[in-house]
This record gives C-alpha cells, sequence and structure tokens, in this order.
C-alpha cells in the first residue's frame, strides 16, 4: 500500500470531526440531495470465530465500505467485541484515500445521526431539557455529549439520569448527573419528567410504558437492529411523529417500527424520513412526542469518513 494513504485511528477521529460538525456534515448530506434509499445494502458473512459485517456506499464525491469483525469471545480474551477499519477511496478513480478506525467511526457516526434527525424538535423549544438515558455505555454517553454539543448557546441542558440495570457499577460524572435502577420509581418519575429519552440498550422488549411520556417529549431508540425487538411501545409510536432513516430500511430491520405496525399503532405512511425533514418537504405536525428510531446505514459512515479525510487534509 502507498505509503501516502494515511490511517487515521480513534485519536484521530476525535480531533478532525467535532459531534456538531459531524451532525452538520449530515444534515448537509441530506439537503444536497443524498437519498437514503439508494444506499447499498449491508453484508452479513458468518466466520468460524464471529462474524463480518461489511458496509458499502457511495455519494457523488466518495465511495468506501467499513469492513467490521464481530468476535463474541474477546472480551473474554481482553481484546474489543468490534475491531476493524473504514477505506475510503475517490469516487472517480476508485483510488484509495484514507483508512479510518471502524469502531471510532461508528462511535461518533451513531450519535450524530440521531441528533441530525431530532435536531429540529430539539430546538424548537428554549426550555431546560432534562434528559433521561437508557443505558450508561459509550453509546449512552456520547448521545448526551453530542445533544450537549449541538445545543450549546441555544438551549440549556438540564439534569441527566441514566437507567440502568446495575446502578452501582455506573458512576456518576462529566455525562450523568443521576444512576437509578431500571423498574424503580426513580427511573419511572426520572422518565416522565424528561424532555428527552436516549433508548441505548440490548433491550427486546419495551423499556418503559407508553403513558409516562410527554406529549412534547423527543425519543430515540438506536438499541435494537432486528424486526422481532425493540426498545419502545407500539401505543408510542402510535401517537408519536416517527422519524426514520429510510423508510424500506425501517421496515426491514426497526423492530420498534415493524411490530407497532403489525400491532395496528402506526402505518408506513405514518412515517416521516429524516431527508424530507431536514430538506423541508416534510414537517412536525406537533402537540405530540417526536420519535427517531435509527436503524444505522451505510451512507452515514460515508459521509463521515469524507468529513474526517477533508480535515486531515486542511491540517496539512
Amino acid at each position: 500500500m502507498s505509503a501516502g494513504i494515511p490511517f487515521l485511528d480513534a485519536s484521530d477521529v476525535e480531533a478532525l470531526l467535532t459531534p456538531t460538525a459531524a451532525v452538520d456534515a449530515l444534515r448537509c448530506a441530506l439537503a444536497g440531495g443524498f437519498r437514503p434509499e439508494t444506499d447499498h445494502a449491508r453484508i452479513f458473512e458468518q466466520l468460524d470465530g464471529g462474524e463480518f459485517l461489511l458496509m458499502p456506499a457511495e455519494t457523488a464525491t466518495s465511495t468506501g465500505i467499513k469492513v467490521l469483525t464481530i468476535a463474541p469471545d474477546n472480551p473474554a480474551r481482553g481484546l474489543a467485541r468490534i475491531q476493524g477499519l473504514y477505506v475510503l477511496f475517490d469516487s472517480a478513480t476508485l483510488s484509495p484515500r484514507a483508512l479510518i478506525d471502524g469502531p471510532a467511526l461508528t462511535d461518533i457516526r451513531t450519535s450524530a445521526v440521531s441528533v441530525a434527525a431530532i435536531r429540529d424538535a430539539l430546538e424548537r423549544d428554549a426550555g431546560t431539557l432534562d434528559i433521561v438515558v437508557f443505558g450508561a455505555g459509550p453509546q449512552a454517553r456520547a448521545h448526551v455529549r453530542t445533544v450537549r454539543a449541538v445545543l450549546e448557546g441555544t438551549r440549556l441542558v438540564g439534569s441527566v439520569t441514566s437507567v440502568v440495570r446495575s446502578p452501582a457499577r455506573v458512576t456518576t460524572g462529566a455525562d450523568f448527573d443521576a444512576v437509578v435502577a431500571a423498574g424503580s420509581e426513580e427511573a419511572v418519575a426520572a422518565t416522565r419528567a424528561a424532555g428527552l429519552i436516549l433508548c441505548t440498550t440490548t433491550a427486546s422488549t419495551p423499556l418503559f410504558e407508553d403513558d409516562v411520556v410527554r406529549d412534547d417529549a423527543v425519543v430515540v431508540a438506536v438499541g435494537s437492529h432486528s424486526p422481532d425487538a425493540r426498545e419502545l411501545p407500539g401505543a408510542l409510536l402510535g401517537r408519536s411523529d416517527v422519524i426514520v432513516e429510510d423508510i424500506g430500511a425501517a421496515l426491514r430491520e426497526c423492530g420498534d417500527v415493524v411490530l407497532a405496525i403489525d400491532e395496528g399503532h402506526l402505518a408506513a405512511d405514518d412515517l416521516i424520513p429524516m431527508g424530507d425533514l431536514v430538506r423541508g418537504s416534510r414537517g412536525l405536525r406537533g402537540g405530540r412526542p417526536v420519535v427517531f428510531k435509527s436503524a444505522g446505514m451505510s451512507w452515514e459512515d460515508l459521509v463521515l469518513a469524507q468529513a474526517i479525510a477533508d480535515a486531515d487534509g486542511r491540517r496539512g
């Protein structure tokens, strides 16, 4: 491989792409006309020791593929469960431009997509925003940090409460003001009071009841990635404006959406593609919750990989 092709590790990713810049890059791609329904399909391949996840994508200016390995036994070996690389290519020549740490790119992408989708909903209210986060892992923390960064100077973030199964294992600090047990009275009360509810768990059944969610709340669900698992109750989606990255992807992969439709709470025509929202061809109705259900799509990694490579080029 040419010595001129840079490798950008996790520290480079953090230095080159701020959360706000990541959100802006995704919204700019959609505002510029990129259509998520044209995205390439993700490819899963079974291996003896785990699984390959391949995520190819292309835009008008770049082409790329994220190659990840998922090794369930790695944590017992003291190694990361998910490892891999992003390979960015020039779209015209298909020449390699950069190699980027895959998990680091994924970490910043997931929260940036969520906030890109809900930014309009968060900015429609100037009041203090109290947050409840179901989960306390990297994505829970990344979502809180991205929300804080994007709202800085426009809306005050109040209390941030993490809801987990084992509160003793989680410390408060920069990301969480309080940590409470799932199912406790404290968790229910915090959820009722929250203007933003972030769901970042591996749950396969709803984390809370529909009636604890305020009519003006914004809810994000990123944890489940199969059509038979969900974090949210169907009734909540039925009374909400539901934003998705792409309707086809949501109907294939997002159990929160699929099961709500199966139960009669929701119709596919009710779904709002985030691209339509960003471009202004669809709007939020108001007076009801806003839900964003994320599938995670290949184009999102490509847009951010290009932004990272461009920033690396500018720093010389």
